[in-house]
């Protein structure tokens, strides 16, 4: 696109191309020019509107937060609905699709933009995955609540451990991301107690 067209969201524009570059590419490949490129914009385009390109990559992972907060909203409703482990499911299947595992993967290997993200954060851990877990703990909170699972439930242990085993399988995988049947085999392994105890 030449420099002078107008572009309606130019912030949303170079976020998408950004994602293409990271699923097509890997988080080694993600550079501005890559971005721009992408985009088919003019390099100043993305110097317009931030900083600097640690600057846009920050905004690129919080607009992935911002996705997962929404994502917990919706998980926090389902809570009383379906099954526990069905629910669980669901969740981890939408939170991470590859934009997500690419986004982590970039947290993990640019060193600057970890310091810039964590500068200001009330979660600890890294982007994404904190906040991922921070759903499912408030998720698992809801449906303790609700008697649907043990009283004694340790919340927080088992959003670690979905959370870590989710993105292990969803990360592992060179091919086609796990099916439905595989994610559920391990929410069922891990939250499998839990559900049965609170019948006892």
């Amino acid at each position: 696109m030449p420099t002078g067209v107008h572009i309606r969201d130019a912030r949303r524009h170079l976020f998408d191309a950004a994602e293409r570059v990271l699923l097509r590419d890997g988080p080694s490949a993600l550079t501005s020019r890559a971005v721009t490129d992408e985009a088919g914009v003019a390099k100043g385009v993305l110097h317009r509107h931030f900083a600097d390109f640690d600057a846009f990559l920050a905004e690129l992972v919080r607009d992935r937060i911002a996705r997962v907060e929404r994502l917990a909203a919706a998980l926090r409703a389902s809570a009383g609905t379906g099954t526990v482990a069905g629910n669980l499911t669901g969740a981890l299947i939408d939170l991470f699709d590859g934009v997500a595992v690419a986004i982590v993967g970039l947290v993990v290997f640019r060193d600057e933009l970890r310091v810039r993200l964590r500068a200001g954060r009330p979660a600890a851990g890294v982007p994404v995955l904190a906040e991922a877990g921070a759903m499912i703990a408030a998720y698992l909170s809801e449906e303790r609540e609700l008697g649907r699972i043990a009283a004694d439930a340790d919340v927080d242990s088992l959003a670690l451990s979905l959370i870590g085993a989710g993105h292990l399988l969803f990360a592992g995988g060179e091919g086609a991301p796990p099916g439905p049947e595989a994610v559920d085999r391990v929410v069922g392994a891990v939250v499998a107690d839990v559900v049965q105890r609170r019948l006892l």
